[in-house]
């Protein structure tokens, strides 16, 4: 049992040394030469001043260099912290500045979009690819110069944070979950038993680094000494190229959001022959519609399906293996129970624990939880709470803002949500920040942001805008400001301009009467 993660590769290049551990963009890597590389990474980062729990961002696009620099970072001590790199320079600023990055691992064309006040925080950035100009720019092919043989002595526990990942916050800033090595790995080693991951297997990594689902991808397959196909932007965008890939790649494991799945059904002219590598099919992020879930069901006969179910901030936390028998007659696909090494319960309003099919909030104990948000103790006390349900010694649960029922099978069944958190396309998105990011244009005056319910996604991003001067800006201007700002992914597909927005009695924008108003109404 390891118990810091890094020990999962330096295990698995002592067993397979000469074994494909990582394949992405054509180029492939073997576990000996990941171990070397993330060993001399680790000695470079050391010489630049990264102790024990210092933060180092990593922001190019994804390729072998990713899982190299993760792992580098934890062989230093470090903790990660994966950047989107489609995200506006804004937010990767914040985010920077927010968990104190000092060193940052990028590449030229990444590193020419932030902004100066950004760059002038960084003591140096290691550039994967592109030269060099200046004293705080080191190029990927000085890590010859350091030992490859063993990584540098640092002393880690399982409690130390390993990563940080930042999802959509609702004070109009992203905020940054804090995760262990214990979190991760009583994860990882939950997988390992329960889908039973070998060394034979092919894993796909169809999520970005920065999304939680990423982190079985990874570390399941370090941890069988497997191999792990990075499926990088460019390709994740044809249905056809990427059934053909699953295909002539021969992957055994596939994990992904729903809408992945459903578009390789709708547009990859997908057969059981091009599934037929597939032993396993693993979704997570959003509700699966029933139609497309039977489809799926149907086109691979042979593949074990799985809904997985979890916030980043315990990763997963609830498990369902698909019943095909039970498909037919399901209205809605059931979250399951709780994983190995977890515990979930549903609270009613009032503190209760909610009975069978009482609707309740649904909380999680366990290693796998979160210790909170990196500098905001203010969400953190919101959001992993003391359990009141153990007197006897102090305990953190989470409370994930889910609502779910129990049904007669046992089984968790999801309801909603208790804020204004949404899913679309596996992401978690709070409409507060799309909010804020509108009304930090001058020329609008108000803005609400609502979610229009989409069977593909999950959920369509549609704004309400009431400008300071009617006819100032259009939607195109809005939404191009909107990238300036947010991540591609959060920006509004629909946009409704009005003179002014509805009102209830007590002054609040009615949010009620915009969702029963179609858009494009005005």
């Amino acid at each position: 049992m390891a118990y810091v993660l890094q020990q999962l590769l330096s295990r698995s290049a002592k067993a397979y040394p000469e074994k494909p551990a990582v394949w992405a963009r054509g180029q492939s890597i073997t576990y000996r030469e990941l171990d070397e590389r993330s060993n001399q990474l680790a000695h470079l980062l050391r010489k630049r001043g990264i102790n024990k729990g210092d933060r180092v961002g990593l922001f190019f696009p994804k390729c072998v260099e990713s899982i190299i620099s993760m792992l580098g970072v934890l062989k230093a001590g470090g903790v990660y912290v994966p950047l989107d790199p489609q995200a506006p320079a804004d937010r990767v600023g914040y985010i920077i500045g927010n968990c104190g990055i000092r060193v940052l691992i990028t590449n030229s064309e990444k590193r020419s979009v932030l902004a100066p006040e950004t760059l002038s925080t960084l003591e140096c950035c290691i550039l994967t690819e592109g030269a060099v100009d200046g004293d705080n720019l080191i190029e990927w092919s000085r890590l010859s110069e350091f030992p490859a043989s063993n990584a540098p002595a640092v002393s880690l526990i399982e409690t130390d944070l390993a990563y940080i990942l930042y999802t959509s916050g609702s004070t109009g800033r992203p905020k940054g979950v804090m995760l262990s090595h214990q979190n991760a790995l009583t994860f990882v080693e939950w997988c390992a038993e329960e889908f039973q991951v070998r060394s034979e297997d092919r894993l796909s990594n169809h999520a970005p680094l920065h999304f939680d689902l990423s982190v079985f991808d990874v570390y399941n397959t370090l941890e069988a000494g497997a191999t792990v196909y990075l499926i990088t932007e460019d390709l994740a965008v044809f249905p056809t190229s990427l059934a053909n890939f699953i295909e002539t790649q021969g992957i055994t494991i596939w994990y992904s959001v729903p809408s992945a799945l459903m578009l390789l059904l709708l547009h990859g002219r997908l057969t059981a022959d091009k599934l037929k590598s597939l032993r396993i099919i693993l979704f997570a992020g959003e509700v699966f519609p029933m139609k497309y879930l039977r489809q799926l069901a149907e086109v691979s006969q042979n593949t074990e399906l799985y809904n997985l179910y979890g916030p980043t901030e315990t990763n997963v936390c609830t498990y369902y293996k698909v019943e095909r028998e039970r498909l037919a007659s399901m209205e809605k696909l059931p979250i399951g129970i709780a994983c190995a090494n977890t515990e979930t319960f549903s609270v009613t309003p009032d503190g209760r624990l909610a009975g069978k099919g009482e609707t309740g909030e649904l909380y999680v104990r366990g290693p796998a939880v979160t210790y909170g948000y990196w500098a905001d103790e203010e969400k953190t006390r919101k959001m992993v709470v003391p359990n009141h349900f153990q007197e006897h010694f102090e305990e953190k649960m989470y409370r994930t803002g889910d609502i779910v029922t129990v049904g007669d099978d046992g089984n968790y069944y999801f309801q909603g949500r208790r804020d204004s958190m949404i899913k679309s396309r596996g992401y978690r998105i709070e409409l507060g920040e799309i909010e804020s990011a509108l009304l930090s244009h001058p020329g609008v005056r108000e803005a609400a942001v609502l979610a229009v319910p989409d069977e593909i996604i999950g959920n369509r991003i549609r704004a309400v805008v009431a400008l300071h001067i009617a006819g100032s800006l259009g939607v195109l201007d809005l939404q191009q400001y909107c990238a300036s700002r947010v991540p591609k992914y959060m920006i509004p597909e629909l946009i409704d301009l009005y003179e002014e927005l509805p009102k209830t009695s007590t002054g609040k924008i009615d949010r009620v009467k915009l969702a029963a108003e179609p858009a494009g109404v005005r």
